[in-house]
C-alpha cells in the first residue's frame, strides 16, 4: 500500500512540556521502577492533566525516564502543569526532575505495533529545551517566553538564558522560568558552560579584526566581560535576596495603577459613578508623561475582585495603587480613597470625601492633585492645567458624560444609542465641554460596526462633533485621535495619519492613540510599524483583549497562523467570553482549513455578538465554504432583509456570496458599499473571508479606488 504523503500529514499545534528524571540510569533497577512510580503519580494528580483529559485534550508520549505531555486545550497549560508538578516534587526531594516546554506542530502516528504515538517538531524541541536543564530546572523555548512575556502574571518569572549549544552544533534560545516557589533559579549547567566559552570566542574573534591593537582590545573586552559577569552576579544575588524578580526590580517608582472603584451605593444605577471617577482620574493622570498609568482596561480587569494591592503591583510592575470605594445617597456623594505602596502593602495616604454630588468634578481633581504630591511628582504650570483641562464646571454635564462613557465601554447596540443620548445631554448642559463632543464622536464611530447604522448617517455626525472639540481646546489629545479615526473611515488617509501622530505628540501615553494608529497602518499595509504602535498600547493596557487581537489580525496577515493561534488562545484563557478570541481563533482555523472548529468559533461568535451583522456574515461565509449551503442561505436571506432596513452593510452580505461561488454577486454588494462610502468597506484589508477578494482584478480595482494599495 503507498504509504502517506509527506503533504498530507495531518500536524496540529501542540503545546508540549516535556519530561525527565536526572540520573535516572544511575539509579538501581529497583529505585528506577519506584521513582518512576512516584513520578506519575505526581503528574497524574495535576490539575491540568486531568482538566486536559477529561476534555480530551491531552496526548501522552511515555519515555523511559519521564516522557511528553502534549495539550491542545490552551498554550498555557503546559507551564501550568509544571508548576504544580514542581511544588507537588517538594515533598520527594529524592526525585531530581527537569522538564522543558514548547509549543510547535505534532501529528499522531502509528509505530511498528500500531499504536498510536506522537511526532513532529513540537516535542522534539521541548525534548531538546528540556535536555539542557538540570534537577528542579523548568526551561521555556524562546518562542514560548516570547509569548507570554507581554502579560505580567508570567513576564517576571521569565529569565532569559539566550542560546544553548546542542549536539552537532544546533543551538537553542532558552528562559528559565522560576518563582519564589517553583523552578530552579541557577542557570543550567550547559548554559554556563557555553557563556563562559563564548565570550573568549568573541574576544579572539576582535582581536583578530583589530590588527596591531588586538592585544589591547581584546584585554579591554576581556574586562568588560568580567566586570559584567561580576554585575551579573550582584544583580542576581540581590534578586534571590529580595524575592523578587529581574523584571520586578525594575518596576517604574513613578508609577500607578488606579483600580475601578467600588460601588458602595444601595442603588446599582450608580455604578456609573464610581466606574467614572476611576476612568476620569486614570484619564487626568495619563497626561503626566513622567508618571506610568496603567490604561482603563487593564485596570477593570480586577473589578469586582478582592484583590491584595502587593499582587496587583507585581502583576502589573507598578509602585502604587489607588483603590476607592463611591457611595451616592440622592444628592450626597462620599468618595473614600487609598493610595498604596505596591511593594510593602503599606498605605501612603487616604482620605474620605463626603460632598454634594454637584462637587464631583471637584472631588475628582482633588484626589489627582493629592497623588500627584504623595508620588512626590514635580508638576510644572503646564502639568497642573493638564490635570483638570478636561473637565466642566457643570457638575450635571459631567455626570451625563460619565454615564456615557459607561454605556460606550460596553460595547452593545442599547449601549450605544444609550450613549448618545447621555453625551447629547452632556454638551447641552455645557456646549465648551470638549470632552463630550468627543464621546459624542466615539460613539458615532462605532455604530455602524457594531448597529450598522450607514457611513452617510453617522460619519458627517462624528466629523461635526470632533470638529467642535478640537475648536474648543485643539490640544486634546483624544480629539485628535478621535479626528483620525473619523478620516480614516473616510478614506481619507494622509489626514488620518497626521492627525494620529498629533495626538500621539501630545500624549505619547495614550493607548487609544497607539491602538488605533496601529490598525490605520495595518489596513495601509505598515505591517512591521502597525505591530510597534500596537506592542506599545499594550505596554500602556497589557490585559486589553481588544489590543492583543490585533496582534493575531498583524499575525494572520503575515500568514503565521501559529503565533495568530497563540495569541487567540492567550484572549481565551484571560477572558473566556470576550468576543474578540473567538473571532480571529475561527478566522485561523479557517485559513487552516480546519472548517468544523472555524465553524464552532463562529458560532460562538454570533452568539456572543447576538446576531450582529458582521459576526453573521462571517458565519455564513464558513457554512459555504464547508458545503452546508441551506444554513449559509438562510443567513444570506436574513442579512439581505436586514440590509433593506439599514441594520447592516453590503461587505457581510458579499462574503457569503463569494464563499457560495458567486463572484458577481460578491463584487455587485461590495459595489454598494463603494457607493454608499462605508467605513467598514477598509476592513476588506485585513479580514480572512476577502483575502482571495484581495487578489482577484476586481478587488485590486476597489481597494486602489478607496485610495489603498492592494
Amino acid at each position: 500500500m503507498a504509504s502517506e504523503a509527506p503533504s498530507d500529514v495531518k500536524f496540529d499545534i501542540g503545546h508540549v512540556l516535556f519530561i525527565d528524571i536526572v540520573g535516572y540510569s544511575k539509579l538501581l533497577i529497583n529505585q528506577q521502577s519506584e521513582q518512576i512510580d512516584q513520578l506519575r503519580q505526581v503528574v497524574r494528580g495535576t490539575e491540568q492533566f486531568r482538566l486536559a483529559e477529561s476534555e480530551g485534550k491531552l496526548l501522552r508520549l511515555p519515555s523511559g525516564d519521564g516522557g511528553a505531555l502534549v495539550f491542545r486545550n490552551h498554550p498555557e497549560a503546559p507551564i501550568l502543569c509544571a508548576m504544580e508538578i514542581s511544588k507537588a516534587l517538594k515533598d520527594h526531594p529524592e526525585l531530581l526532575v527537569r522538564m522543558g516546554v514548547h509549543s510547535g506542530p505534532v501529528n499522531e502516528v502509528a509505530d511498528l505495533n500500531e499504536q498510536v504515538n506522537i511526532a513532529g517538531a513540537g516535542v522534539n524541541i521541548a525534548q531538546r529545551v528540556m535536555s539542557c536543564g538540570d534537577g528542579g530546572h523548568i526551561l521555556l523555548s524562546k518562542r514560548v517566553a516570547d509569548d507570554l512575556s507581554p502579560y505580567p502574571k508570567w513576564n517576571r518569572y521569565l529569565h532569559d538564558l539566550g542560546e544553548c549549544e546542542m549536539k552537532h552544533g544546533e543551538r537553542v534560545g532558552l528562559v528559565n522560568f522560576f518563582t519564589e516557589e517553583v523552578g530552579n533559579p541557577e542557570t543550567p549547567a550547559k548554559c554556563s558552560r557555553a557563556k563562559e566559552i563564548l565570550p573568549v570566542s568573541a574576544a579572539s574573534a576582535a582581536s583578530r579584526r583589530a590588527g596591531p591593537r588586538g592585544p589591547l582590545i581584546g584585554a579591554l573586552a576581556l574586562l568588560l566581560i568580567a566586570l559584567g559577569v561580576g554585575a551579573l552576579v550582584f544583580f542576581r544575588a540581590k534578586t534571590l535576596q529580595t524575592g523578587k524578580s529581574p523584571v520586578a526590580l525594575q518596576a517604574n517608582t513613578q508609577s500607578i495603577a488606579v483600580l475601578p472603584f467600588e460601588n458602595a451605593s444601595n442603588d446599582p444605577n450608580a455604578e456609573y459613578l464610581s466606574e467614572g471617577i476611576s476612568e476620569a482620574l486614570i484619564n487626568s493622570l495619563t497626561e503626566l508623561q513622567q508618571l506610568k498609568v496603567i490604561a482603563r482596561s487593564t485596570a477593570f480587569h480586577y473589578k469586582g475582585k478582592d484583590v491584595d494591592p502587593k499582587r496587583v503591583g507585581r502583576e502589573l510592575q507598578v509602585a502604587t495603587v489607588l483603590t476607592g470605594k463611591v457611595r451616592q445617597m440622592q444628592d450626597a456623594l462620599s468618595v473614600q480613597v487609598d493610595l498604596v505602596d505596591a511593594a510593602t502593602g503599606a498605605q501612603l495616604w487616604g482620605a474620605a470625601y463626603d460632598r454634594k454630588i454637584s462637587d464631583v468634578v471637584t472631588v475628582k481633581q482633588t484626589i489627582a492633585r493629592e497623588v500627584t504630591e504623595k508620588l512626590k511628582l514635580k508638576l510644572s504650570g503646564e502639568d497642573q492645567r493638564r490635570l483638570v483641562k478636561r473637565d466642566t464646571a457643570n457638575a450635571e454635564a459631567y455626570q451625563f458624560y460619565l454615564r456615557g462613557r459607561y454605556l460606550w465601554n460596553k460595547r452593545t447596540p442599547e449601549g450605544l444609542n444609550l450613549a448618545i443620548d447621555q453625551f447629547q445631554q452632556a454638551i447641552e448642559r455645557d456646549p465648551n465641554f470638549a470632552l463630550g463632543y468627543v464621546g459624542l464622536a466615539d460613539a458615532y464611530l462605532l455604530v455602524q460596526q457594531y448597529i450598522g447604522v450607514p457611513s452617510r448617517d453617522a460619519m458627517p455626525k462624528a466629523r461635526a462633533a470632533v470638529d467642535r472639540a478640537l475648536q474648543i481646546d485643539e490640544s486634546l489629545p483624544e480629539a485628535h485621535a478621535s479626528s483620525g479615526l473619523a478620516y480614516q473611515f473616510a478614506w481619507q488617509w494622509p489626514q488620518a495619519e497626521k492627525e494620529y501622530q498629533r495626538a500621539l505628540s501630545l500624549n505619547d501615553n495614550y493607548p487609544g492613540a497607539h491602538h488605533w494608529f496601529g490598525v490605520y497602518l495595518y489596513i495601509t499595509r505598515q505591517l512591521d510599524s502597525s505591530e510597534r504602535e500596537i506592542r506599545r498600547a499594550q505596554e500602556l493596557d497589557p490585559l486589553s483583549q481588544i489590543i492583543s487581537a490585533n496582534l493575531a489580525i498583524i499575525f494572520l496577515l503575515r500568514n503565521d497562523t501559529d503565533a495568530a493561534f497563540a495569541q487567540c488562545q492567550k484572549i481565551i484563557q484571560l477572558d473566556p467570553n470576550h468576543i474578540s478570541g473567538h473571532d480571529w481563533l475561527g478566522w485561523t482555523y479557517v485559513k487552516q482549513g480546519r472548517y468544523p472548529e472555524a465553524i464552532a468559533e463562529r458560532e460562538k461568535v454570533a452568539e456572543l455578538s447576538q446576531g450582529s451583522g458582521p459576526q453573521l456574515g462571517g458565519l455564513g461565509y464558513v457554512y459555504a465554504l464547508s458545503g452546508r449551503r441551506a444554513e449559509a442561505l438562510a443567513i444570506l436571506k436574513d442579512l439581505e432583509e436586514k440590509y433593506a432596513r439599514g441594520e447592516t452593510i453590503g461587505q457581510h452580505v458579499a462574503a457569503i456570496y463569494y464563499g457560495l461561488g458567486d463572484k458577481d454577486q460578491a463584487f455587485a454588494w461590495l459595489e454598494k458599499d463603494f457607493a454608499a462610502h462605508s467605513a467598514e468597506l477598509q476592513h476588506i484589508m485585513e479580514r480572512v473571508q476577502f483575502e482571495q477578494i484581495r487578489s482577484e482584478p476586481r478587488g485590486i480595482d476597489l481597494i486602489r479606488r478607496m485610495g489603498l494599495n492592494p
